[in-house]
């Protein structure tokens, strides 16, 4: 289920305040092979294991945050470090 449009138009990042947006289906496939190979950890240092349906890319493409059930989550340290 995807984040309503009323939803994304008040969402910032909570530690830059920048805009954020849906990812890219490319950047999901990303993050999903980097998980399925075992190679991914979040900000706050927890492997993650199951993959991914969307996330929220932060306006510099540098930070995405996961959508869980059509839930953003806005932690710092769950988020998901891309460079």
């Amino acid at each position: 289920m995807p984040v309503s449009q009323e939803l994304l138009e008040i969402l910032v990042c909570p530690e830059t305040k920048q805009r954020v947006s849906p990812a890219a289906d490319e950047v999901v496939a990303q993050i999903n092979s980097r998980i399925e190979a075992g190679d991914l950890r979040n900000r706050g240092g927890d492997a993650l294991s199951k993959p991914i349906s969307e996330g929220l890319l932060r306006e510099d493409g540098k930070i995405l945050y996961i959508v869980d059930d059509g839930i953003p989550v806005m932690l710092v340290e769950e988020s998901i470090e891309l460079s």
